[in-house]
């Protein structure tokens, strides 16, 4: 049995997690009300849809930040997979389970994973009672029940040695940090467009630095897709992409159109929310609901998707503190006249702020970038097609709801999002475009391999 203390610690001080070893004996569930409503049409709601809802709340209620986030999201998703995919049998699995008693129900404990593993990942409350499926259930439904928290129990078990606990833990000092101009530093609350109460306003310690130690779910190591080296200090590549994000990322742009404002405020996700990932997990569940996919196959693309985003938050950072790599606000506020050339040291602006906030991290690559490219990916891959015509709206009003109100935004493709979610990032002010281009190419190429090696069919 998972260790309480220790799963706690694994998952980062900014979400607070109980154990849950009985899926009888708590409480009532209460939250923030639902993200499906109004985007799945309640005759497409299964237990996938319901759960996965139930996850994004628990995200935004509890403030994960997006690699803790995926960290859950993916032992949930699997959990569920798992447990019914056992009694299925129609595709591979990532553990070694006994077999599956006889006669029992696989949405049932699909259910009773989930509900195992959301209770001890996001700090919920749920219960039987909260099941969809428990009336209706066919086969033996205390069996069910014992098989889906047995399944969620490994799960949760594995996890608790994937090394997240160290990674909390980590010092940043323990990194090698770069000492040169390129080198990262904490940054201030220097950005321009008014924002709601929970944008932080304090200079913050990088986060998470050794989340990039965890072990991945299916890549072999976290470097598997690192990022090459970032442009030189004095190139003219630095020198062109330092200009260009002082221009179209600045409060007061004269270049950045008002739909590319739209843009950096539509993808931002900020805290309290239900993060970049959970964001993509949205746009799927809308995405899925038009297409003709059985429990188990919608069950599948979750765990897939879940996996390839929590692989992609390591193998991000990894590429972050590995490369360590200085922020555009901290470069033309106050860096700039120390760096190499007098093209650079005329960038300097001490007044120059961002769109929106920078987020306490490297900037090199985006974990927008990688996220949306990843996501898009595996969806695409998932349904066979990256040509698909959809739109959204914004998930979370909470830090822009001046700018996002009644906002409705609309894609012709999969790979047209991804792009549009990592430009976002640098319309804001806060990412160089190389964190950007190569935060996408790593996310395709880490979604293209999980694809090629998880879950695949018997």
């Amino acid at each position: 049995m998972l260790n309480r203390r220790d799963f706690l610690i694994a998952t980062t001080a900014t979400a607070g997690l109980v154990g849950c070893s009985s899926i009888e004996m708590v409480p009532d569930a209460a939250g923030r009300g639902s993200y499906i409503d109004g985007v799945v049409l309640p005759e497409n709601q299964n237990v996938v849809v319901l759960w996965t809802d139930r996850m994004l709340q628990a995200v935004a209620d509890k403030n994960f930040n997006p690699p803790a986030a995926t960290r859950g999201l993916s032992i949930c998703h699997v959990a569920g997979f798992e447990a019914a995919n056992a009694i299925e049998q129609k595709y591979q699995s990532l553990l070694t389970l006994p077999p599956a008693p006889p006669n029992i129900d696989p949405k049932l404990a699909y259910e009773a994973a989930v509900l195992t593993c959301i209770n001890t990942a996001f700090q919920t409350a749920y219960r039987v009672a909260d099941f969809q499926t428990h009336q209706s259930a066919s086969g033996d439904k205390t069996e069910s029940l014992r098989w889906g928290s047995r399944v969620a129990n490994l799960v949760l078990n594995m996890r608790s040695t994937d090394g997240a606990r160290e990674a909390s833990n980590q010092i940043y000092a323990q990194h090698g940090r770069r000492r040169d101009n390129l080198g990262w530093e904490p940054t201030g609350p220097y950005f321009g467009a008014p924002a709601g109460v929970h944008i932080p306003l304090s200079r913050a310690p990088g986060l998470l630095p050794g989340w990039g130690y965890q072990s991945p779910w299916v890549i072999r190591t976290a470097s598997q897709f690192r990022a090459g080296p970032f442009p030189e200090e004095g190139s003219p590549e630095f020198l062109r992409q330092a200009r260009k994000v002082k221009e179209l990322g600045g409060m007061d742009s004269a270049v950045r159109t008002a739909d590319n404002a739209e843009v950096a405020f539509f993808w931002e996700d900020g805290p309290k929310g239900i993060t970049p990932p959970g964001h993509w997990q949205l746009l799927a569940l809308d995405i899925y609901q038009n297409r003709d996919m059985s429990f188990i196959d919608q069950a599948r693309a979750a765990a897939l998707l879940s996996v390839a985003q929590a692989d992609g938050a390591i193998c991000t950072w990894d590429t972050k503190y590995y490369h360590d790599i200085v922020r555009p606000e901290t470069v033309i506020r106050s860096r700039a006249p120390s760096l190499a050339t007098a093209e650079l040291q005329a960038l300097h602006d001490p007044t120059w702020k961002t769109l929106i906030p920078t987020p306490p991290f490297p900037a090199y690559t985006s974990g927008h970038s990688c996220f949306s490219a990843a996501s898009a990916r595996m969806i695409a891959n998932i349904i066979g097609t990256d040509r698909v015509s959809f739109s959204g709206t914004a998930p979370d009003l909470i830090n822009w709801p001046t700018q996002l109100r009644g906002v409705r935004r609309s894609w012709t493709s999969l790979s047209q999002a991804a792009e549009e979610g990592g430009m976002s990032r640098e319309y804001g002010g806060i990412h160089w475009e190389s964190d950007n281009t190569e935060g996408l190419i790593a996310g395709r190429a880490l979604s293209d391999h999980v694809f090629a090696s998880a879950f695949q069919h018997v």
